[in-house]
């Protein structure tokens, strides 16, 4: 399954940076990130469970908000990409 997810994390004060750098951490566990706020994740429905759990008890409901869009398979390998953009190995094991 392919995943787009995007997230905004409030972080006028220091306990919203925070949470900002641990949703980013999350969702570098799972996938690659293509842009600051947004990441590319292939996974299976059990770690799509597993990653949206952490990533609702991450943030903070009334000031956060992350956007997961759930895409047909191949999609990311057919994305096309203008300037600076990378092009993350989604077939590939995930490294950390």
């Amino acid at each position: 399954m392919e995943l787009l997810i995007t997230y905004d994390v409030e972080t006028v004060t220091p306990v919203g940076a925070a949470r900002l750098r641990k949703v980013a951490r999350i969702c570098e566990g799972y996938g690659h990130r293509v842009q600051k706020s947004v990441f590319e994740v292939t996974c299976t429905p059990t770690t799509r469970l597993q990653l949206l759990a952490a990533l609702n008890h991450a943030i903070d409901h009334r000031t956060d908000s992350v956007r997961i869009y759930q895409l047909d398979h191949g999609t990311f390998t057919a994305a096309q990409h203008l300037g600076a953009a990378v092009d993350p190995p989604h077939d590939g094991p995930l490294i950390l």
